[in-house]
């Protein structure tokens, strides 16, 4: 019975990386897989999915209105479909997420998410939550703070390195812009009253 897995993390943990070389080891066995990332994040082109560790493949750009589940319902219908994956699942809709579910019960596609849990405030991204909610597996994608300690946070910085404690939930961006803390260093950062 195919399922629905997210693979959560902070950033830098290396989930473009694992998605990435799954689809890769169902390609190499002649499988065919199905790649979607949001559209809006274009940091390696749009419709392109790419690791820090220089690994990239095209992908379907998705936008918040789009329909996933007859997305993948069409392209099933071109020939069987191994396993369908999404890079930054925590940019999903509640209701794209339950369209994944679906295409794991009625259309048998395992798929595969990977993304962020919280943001750089610590709240969920609405993907994630629906994900955290309904998938059937949940994989913790790990890395690590400065201190050594598991990171399970990041802080957004400005041009000069400073962190940014309110703004938009959604600003793309990687290294130059997030570093992944553990929770204490995190809370550190973002309430430096607090640990007077």
């Amino acid at each position: 019975m195919a399922k629905l897995y997210f693979s959560y993390s902070t950033m830098n943990a290396g989930k473009s990386t694992l998605l990435l070389q799954a689809s890769y080891n169902y390609r190499e066995r002649g499988m065919r897989t199905v790649l979607f990332i949001a559209a809006f994040d274009d940091r390696a082109g749009v419709g392109r999915i790419a690791s820090r560790i220089g690994l990239d493949c095209d992908a379907i750009p998705f936008r918040p209105e789009d329909d996933l589940y007859e997305a993948l319902k069409a392209l099933k219908a071109e020939g069987p479909i191994a396993c369908a994956f999404v890079d930054e699942a925590q940019f999903l809709t509640e209701e794209q997420v339950w369209q994944l579910a679906r295409v794991a019960d009625r259309l048998s596609i395992p798929v595969m998410t990977y993304g962020l849990r919280t943001d750089f405030r610590g709240q969920l991204f609405p993907g994630s939550e629906a994900l955290l909610a309904l998938a059937d597996e949940l994989r913790e994608v790990r890395t690590i703070c400065e201190c050594g300690r598991k990171a399970t946070m990041v802080v957004r910085m400005d041009d000069q390195g400073r962190v940014i404690r309110e703004g938009a939930q959604i600003e793309v961006g990687g290294n130059e812009k997030y570093v992944s803390y553990c929770r204490r260093h995190w809370d550190d950062l973002m309430n430096p009253d607090a640990a007077k």
